[in-house]
């Protein structure tokens, strides 16, 4: 007994040694995940950690520094004993561009202002277009009326579901959501119920009707079991389907 007792007090001396020591103090941050950016901006955010022993490194208070960081969802991190700490980076998803007037701002698919940008000419990502009375913040988490909906319209969509990418998202509120490919075929998808159901009947019948890049008129999928399609393109039928 007084030798387990003694092993337990010397294993507690180690421990406090390691908190009031540098002989466990991290000098070296580890980033997996995440673009160069947010890895740069992540190592900002941690700079306070370096010097600091691993053993006092605290949950709350990497999350406390991280959560300003409009680029990244979250973060998990692993302590790699003697100096080593190696975070774990959970990225937002870019998936829209909102614009007011001349400004613009990159919004992921959780509906999250990510950052403003200089210019929308360089991206391919969807617009939606809000009124010039409309706040916007970096790292708000965007109301529906205000593009929310249109990120959540966007978020579950798979790259090349359409013939033609997504051009432009139509709101009114989130009851009424449309989608507007690059060649002006719209998308209708009533409101943000069953969305990947109504994508994948949406490709079903494009493929069906042979819609190509240069297909126009409109899908309406907002009610999944009575589609309806028009164009103006001769390969697509005008009518509902069944």
């Amino acid at each position: 007994m007084l030798a387990a007792l003694g092993l337990a007090a010397l294993a507690g001396g180690a421990y406090a040694a390691a908190l009031e020591t540098s002989i466990f103090a991290v000098r070296e941050l580890v980033v997996v995940g995440g673009t160069p950016r947010v890895q740069g901006e992540l190592r900002r955010a941690l700079a306070p950690e370096l010097g600091r022993s691993l053993a006092r490194i605290d949950a709350g208070e990497i999350e406390r520094r991280v959560a300003p960081i409009p680029d990244i969802v979250g973060v998990s991190y692993d302590r790699q004993f003697p100096h080593t700490l190696r975070i774990r980076v959970s990225a937002e998803r870019a998936v829209l561009l909102l614009r007011r007037g001349a400004d613009t701002w990159l919004v992921s698919a959780r509906g999250r202002v990510m950052r403003r940008l200089a210019s929308a000419k360089r991206s391919s990502l969807p617009r939606v277009w809000v009124s010039k009375k409309t706040g916007v913040s970096v790292g708000e988490l965007l109301p529906p009326p205000a593009g929310g909906a249109a990120a959540a319209a966007l978020a579950p969509l798979a790259p090349r579901t359409f013939p033609s990418g997504v051009r432009l998202v139509r709101t009114l509120g989130s009851a009424e959501l449309t989608l507007v490919l690059r060649s002006g075929l719209e998308i209708r998808l009533g409101d943000l119920g069953d969305l990947r159901l109504k994508f994948a009947i949406a490709r079903r019948i494009l493929s069906a009707v042979h819609a190509d890049s240069t297909s126009t008129g409109y899908l309406d999928v907002s009610v999944p079991e009575r589609p309806v399609i028009t164009s103006a393109n001769a390969q697509v039928s005008t009518g509902g389907l069944g």
